[in-house]
């Protein structure tokens, strides 16, 4: 096993910083790129970032880089790959994964053959196997990827398996649910903080408000899940156990939260209790059915985040209108209150007769959306709020 990887932290887009930070914070140099954020660490670093990153995609290490023109110049670069270093004797590895931009080479399944041949050639060498007799395939897998930009080829191992946003606490999810790691995302670019409270007053399943929860007593995100890396025969198993113990050791449970999540339909609230309480954090959150139009509160500097329906979600644009013009004059009198809502809808503003301060360009999925940013005026707090 080698002592020392380069690893890619995959992110959608617009988020690549808020996972550089998450990173650094992890104690792990990085490189914020377009769609990823590069660094370098062990065995340790593999298992830091699968369980504690809460908006990244995927963790991958890089195998290698080479120039990849013609088909020939392939083969023998992935071939010339120290794969006898990842590899063992009877594991699976698909090329699960082949992508080619703005290269000569385009023809992904083409890609994905000839990488698969050439990894076949390699270990058949190291392990001294006969050419004409196939490699058995039936241990822990490893899913490689070939990525060719501008006629350079990347190959990866993914050491995640199912995406990082993929919790283990969503029992069930509503219409077009907004993804655990964005939603941890936005509540990192947002200016909530444990003593603060927050609203959700179009929560669905409960994602903003059970990730701010797991955010607040610092939580793991991945504590409830199994990686694909914990198969593999060279990863120290004594060593995750040991970082999921750690883990469990920095959950702060003195904290008061105040949370809420509101939804006009209460089956997606009894869902998003379910949710929270799979999660582990029913306590900390107060869900209830209940109208954006009957939101009221006495609070001060409070943070309300909003993922409304919206595009696909919400075909009807007299509704689309009529909702975000509710929720402007719902929110207009919470003046100390910082207001974050994402969505497609490009006249989003107008309808909801405010322009934000600050607004931010990501995607939920394929879609494209915008995150609008309206900062509260703050009020210092007397000692009895």
């Amino acid at each position: 096993m080698k002592e020392k990887f380069e690893l890619v932290a995959t992110a959608a887009a617009g988020l690549e910083a808020v996972v550089g930070r998450e990173i650094r914070n992890l104690g792990y140099d990085c490189q914020v790129e377009n769609g990823r954020v590069r660094f370098e660490g062990g065995l340790d670093a593999i298992i830091k970032t699968n369980l504690w990153l809460r908006s990244a995609d995927r963790i991958k290490i890089v195998v290698g880089q080479f120039p990849a023109r013609t088909f020939e110049e392939l083969f023998q670069g992935v071939f010339g790959l120290d794969w006898e270093h990842y590899l063992p004797l009877g594991c699976k590895f698909p090329i699960s994964k082949a992508k080619c931009v703005k290269s000569k080479l385009h023809n992904e399944p083409s890609v994905q053959a000839i990488s698969k041949k050439a990894v076949v050639k390699k270990l058949q060498q190291h392990f001294s196997r006969p050419e004409n007799v196939p490699l058995q395939e039936v241990g822990a897998e490893f899913k490689i990827e070939v990525s060719i930009l501008k006629d350079q080829a990347t190959v990866m191992i993914d050491t995640t398996g199912a995406s990082l946003f993929k919790r283990g606490y969503r029992v069930e999810k509503g219409g077009a649910p907004i993804k655990e790691n964005m939603a941890a995302a936005i509540l990192q670019l947002s200016n909530w903080y444990p003593d603060k409270p927050l609203i959700d007053p179009t929560c669905g399943s409960g994602t903003f408000c059970i990730e701010a929860a797991l955010l607040a007593r610092n939580i793991a995100p991945g504590l409830k899940r199994s990686f694909a890396f914990e198969e593999w025969n060279w990863v120290d198993q004594d060593a995750v156990e040991q970082a999921r113990k750690d883990a469990q050791t920095q959950i702060r449970t003195d904290l008061v939260l105040d949370i809420s999540g509101f939804d006009i339909d209460g089956r997606m609230v009894e869902i998003a209790k379910k949710n929270a309480f799979a999660a582990g954090v029913e306590d900390a959150i107060c869900f209830k059915q209940m109208r954006l139009q009957d939101l009221r509160t006495d609070k001060i500097n409070g943070v309300i985040l909003s993922n409304p329906p919206y595009g696909e979600r919400l075909l009807d644009d007299t509704a689309i209108a009529r909702l975000y013009r509710e929720m402007g004059e719902v929110f207009a009198p919470l003046t100390t209150w910082s207001k974050f809502i994402l969505t497609s809808d490009e006249q989003f503003e107008s309808r909801f007769g405010s322009q934000a301060d600050k607004k931010r360009k990501l995607y939920n999925g394929t879609l494209k959306v915008d995150l609008y940013q309206f900062f509260g005026q703050r009020v210092k707090r007397t000692r009895t709020e």
